[in-house]
Order: structure tokens, then sequence, then C-alpha cells
């Protein structure tokens, strides 16, 4: 009923029928506002927000004048120029390929202003233009707008025209605001204003209303009787409905200042935690990865634009995780599934892992299962089995997947979380081998302490730029066999290797050819990660040494397992509750 009677009242402009032709973005936008089904339309202030608005399924951007107006760090007063407003309006075109309507305020002057300010959108792929019916320089409506003088009908109605006239691209749209409500002058007054935009070109009417409640609205819609295409903005009467817009005949929602508002409040979390706490530790995991922003501003196109025209080869990363074990003092909760998909506050521990490496950049990644193989997820990985797993150790897991290994790889085992620094700081040393050693004491909740790091030197908090190098790894049950003496404090280990390796590309030269003799030994398959680091020292690799003080944890039995929901939670994004951060072991 809707369409049918605004192709009636708007002969002059034709119903777009969709064919099978790519639509412009005025075209696009035409269609929403003519459409059977209620349309929406997102608030976007910058072509960051204007991306995601998109990636988020919307069909359309509102470019609202609040948004863009705080983003600049200005009042809504018509403080930030027209020309920066175009200017901006033409990163989000950019960034975004969705029609986009511009909160135009009240076209940024008279006539003349409204008939530049079109030629300029239309120069910049901008889809339309919405006015308000009040006077340069404009407030914004919800600032004591009953106080708020309204331009004079003809002049407004005129400056439509001029509009109109001016326009190349027929599909071009300007929305007239009717503000008669919100001055409070009585809904008489507003459909009469409306009206007359309607018969001076208007290609949509926006009602606007500061009620809480869409009595106004309601009202307005009915008396409209469907004249041309109706556009509201649910701010104040945010509770209502969507299927009362849609009853009302309502052609376009607008969604108007809410990326803004919740970017603010996000902004002021991380703010003020930074502040507090002076440190990025407790923040990092709970907001996007850098990789992220750069995704968003499409750095994948970038590289490989430099692939071809700079002759830039791509780097790449792998990981191999050891995830085939059930886990010992884990069997009350592993009966259907290996310990690596036991749930962690919301998503298997295998998913944590699997999540940081990407955060990375490491997309590469192999799992090595065995117990309960058929019940780990493969998606996003490459999945291979360590058919003896019950009878065998961690080598005999990682000479499952190292054949394959061609480039900088991490191999980890894969009970672990940590903070994503950890794995950033493992991944940037420089040297063919790097293993993570936390140097926190040893506490008494750590009942399961193992692979005890000694090293080149202790952790003072501040090696910054000083190489340490990995002297040996011994595991629990040989620890307790040593006698330190008191005279030889060389033989305090200097921490716990957590269960990380980084290993270079030409590194795995020498892993491959270690492990290969490791093999060779009758013991083979008892022997573990630690035996294979000690025998790469033996065989000469410097393995350099990063330091961590906490921040990560394993899990190794049930009260392991209750306490890494803490630690994950202390990693989720802001919004989400918090939960302690712990440290711990872990052996796969």
């Amino acid at each position: 009923m809707k369409a049918s009677m605004i192709a009636a009242s708007i002969p002059a402009l034709p119903r777009i029928v969709k064919k099978n032709i790519a639509l412009t973005r005025s075209a696009k936008l035409r269609q929403m506002l003519l459409s059977d089904e209620l349309e929406f339309l997102m608030e976007a202030h910058n072509g960051l927000s204007a991306r995601i608005v998109r990636e988020a399924g919307f069909s359309g951007i509102w470019a609202s004048g609040l948004s863009i107006s705080a983003q600049f760090g200005v009042r809504d007063n018509n403080e930030a120029s027209w020309t920066q407003i175009v200017d901006m309006l033409e990163f989000m075109a950019d960034a975004s390929d969705l029609p986009i309507l511009l909160d135009g305020d009240t076209g940024y002057g008279n006539f003349n202003n409204m008939r530049r300010l079109v030629r300029k959108l239309e120069q910049r792929g901008i889809a339309g233009v919405c006015i308000e019916d009040k006077q340069f320089p404009k407030t914004n409506s919800f600032l004591n707008g009953e106080r708020q003088p309204l331009a004079d009908i003809a002049e407004f109605a005129g400056k439509i025209a001029a509009g109109k006239d001016t326009q190349n691209d027929p599909t071009f749209s300007i929305v007239a605001r009717v503000e008669a409500l919100i001055a409070g002058w009585g809904m008489d007054e507003a459909l009469r204003r409306a009206e007359a935009y309607r018969l001076a070109g208007a290609d949509a009417i926006l009602i606007h209303s500061k009620l809480s409640k869409p009595d106004e609205i309601v009202t307005f819609a009915r008396e409209w009787a469907g004249r041309g295409p109706l556009v509201i903005v649910p701010t104040r009467y945010y509770s209502t409905p969507t299927e009362v817009f849609r009853a009302a005949g309502i052609s376009t929602v607008i969604w108007a200042n809410h990326m803004v508002r919740s970017a603010t409040s996000a902004m002021q979390s991380v703010a003020r935690e930074i502040h507090a706490s002076q440190t990025l530790v407790n923040v990092e995991d709970r907001i996007v990865p850098v990789n992220e922003i750069f995704r968003l501003q499409d750095a994948d196109e970038y590289s490989a634009a430099e692939r071809l025209y700079l002759g830039v080869s791509a780097t790449s990363r792998s990981a191999v995780v050891l995830a085939a074990s059930r886990g010992k003092g884990l069997e009350a909760v592993t009966t259907d599934r290996p310990k690596v998909m036991l749930p962690i506050a919301g998503k298997p521990l295998l998913r944590w892992l699997i999540d940081s490496f990407k955060k990375e950049n490491i997309n590469d990644i192999t799992v090595v299962g065995g117990y309960r193989v058929d019940a780990i997820d493969p998606a996003g990985i490459r999945l291979v089995v360590n058919e003896r797993y019950a009878h065998t150790s961690e080598l005999a897991s990682l000479t499952c997947a190292v054949d394959a290994l061609e480039s900088d790889t991490v191999i980890s085992y894969g009970d672990l979380l940590f903070r994503s620094y950890v794995l950033r700081d493992l991944v940037e040393a420089a040297a063919d081998f790097s293993v993570v050693v936390d140097s926190s004491p040893t506490g008494a909740s750590n009942r399961t302490v193992r692979d005890f790091a000694y090293c080149s030197r202790s952790d003072d908090r501040g090696l910054f730029g000083t190489q340490v190098l990995l002297k040996r790894v011994v595991s629990g049950s040989e620890k307790k066999l040593e006698r330190p003496q008191a005279t030889a404090p060389e033989t305090a280990p200097q921490g716990r290797w957590i269960g990380m390796l980084n290993v270079s590309r030409q590194g795995l030269v020498k892993l491959k050819a270690v492990l290969g003799e490791l093999r060779e030994r009758p013991d083979f398959d008892t022997l573990d990660m630690p035996a294979l680091l000690n025998a790469l020292i033996a065989a000469g690799a410097a393995i350099e040494v990063v330091y961590v003080h906490g921040h990560w944890r394993g899990v190794n039995d049930l009260e392991d397992f209750r306490r890494a929901a803490d630690f994950a939670h202390a990693q989720t994004p802001f919004g989400a509750a918090p939960g302690a951060a712990t440290v711990g072991t872990s052996r796969e």
C-alpha cells in the first residue's frame, strides 16, 4: 500500500525496480525510501565507522551531524564548517560502498548554499541530504528545542526546490526534516509544513519528536496517509517495538548516534583503566588487536599491491599445537572430549589458543590430536592424528607435523591461556630459537610446577636489549633429584618454561635434524619437549629466553580448570565481567 500511494503522489520520481544491473548509491537510497519493506540507516561519523556499519550488514548510512561534530570535538551548532563535513564524507564514501544520507542541518545557509552543497555531495558520491526547517546556524533539536525558531515555510520550500533544480543525478534524494513537533508548534503545523515541502520536491519527509513514546509519530503517520516516504529517528522513543513502525507505514528508521555513543563509552573505560593502573597489560586483551584496525583499513590490499608493484615477498608463520592427550587429573571431565576441547568462559580451550595465533597473523595452524580426536573442532586448523597417542609422549606428536613445516613456526602445548603480548614478544624475537620463561615465584597454588628453566641470567625485570639464553630445562621429577648447594647459585632455576617454542625458517633445519637423531633412540616414545630443547642446546643451538612475569595459565587438573575461566574473563572485551588473572603451568 505504501509504495503504490507514494508512486501515485510523486509521478516525476518513478519507483526504481531492481534489475540485474549495478545501482548507483543514490539509486540504492531512493530504492530504500520507496521500498515496501521497513528500511534502516545506521549512523557513522568517519571512514572507520562507515566500514564497520557496512560489515554489520546495514544497507545504508546516516552521516549524523551530531556524531561528525562530536568526533571533531565541537558542538552540534554548525561549528564544523560544511566543507569540513564534506571532506569527512569523502573518507566515508571511500571506506564503504553503502549509500550515505547526510544530516545536512539547515543546508548550511540559504538557497545558494544549498545549491553548492548538492553539487559537492554529488561529486563525492553521496546519495542524499536531509535538511531541517530551522534557522542557520542551527542547534541540536534536543537542546531547548521548543525555544528554537523555525524557518519560514516558503523560504525552506525554496531551498528544497533549489536543491532539486541543481542536482544532476535524478535519483539524488533530498529529505525534508520537519521540526514543528520538537518546537511545540503542534500536529497541524507539522502536517502543513510537510505537505509544502513535498510539493516543493522533497523525496521524503523526516518527522522528528522528542517524546519518549511514539504517539506523535504514529499520529502524524496516520494523518500523512502515505503521501510520500516517511522517515523517523527514534532516539528518544527507543523502547518502541519496531513492529509499531511497520504498522504505521514508516519507510525508513534512522539509528542516529549509537556508533559514536558506544565508541565514547569504550574509550572512557579504557582511558580510566590505563590512567589508574599505569600499564596496558590489563586492557590489551579486552580491546580489538591492532591487526583488526589494519584489517578495517584494508591493509591487506596494500600488502598485495606491494607484492605486485614492488616485488615485496609475503611473510608467513605457522603453528603446531600438541593436543593429543586426554589430560591427567582431568578424567572426570574428559570422558567425551580431549582436554583442549574443555569449555573455558564460553569457548573451548583450543579456540582461545587458535584465536590468539590468528591475532598475530599466524593462520597456518596444525593441531596434533589423539584422544577423542573426533571431538576436536577442525574449523580454521589442519588436524593431524597421533595414532599412538596412548603409548607415546610429546615428541612423537610433534613428528606427525614437523615434516610439513617450512616457515617460521610456534610450537605450543594445547592447554595454554596467555595475555596477547606473550605470543607477540615470542614471535618478535630475532633468534632462530626462542622460548617463553615465567620468572614469577612458584606459589603455593601452583601444585604441578614442571619444566624448570635454567638461563644465562635471571630476570631482573629490566633486561631490555640484553640477550638471555636457555641453558637447560629440567622436569619436576628431575628437579627433585638435584642437590642445590649454597655455593652453587647456578643450580637455582631462573623460572619455568611455559610450553611455547618459536623456531625460525632457518632454525627448522636444525630442529628437524636434531629430532631425527632423537628418533633413533630406543626411548624416543617417552621423550617430551624439554628433551628436545636440551638436545638442541647440546647441538649448539642458541635458544633465546623471553621472560614474562605471570600473565598465563595452563590447565593441568580440575583446580586449574576452575580457575581458567577467571583468567579468560579478564581478556574479554570491556563490558563483560572481568575476572582475576592468575598464573599457572602447563603440559600437553
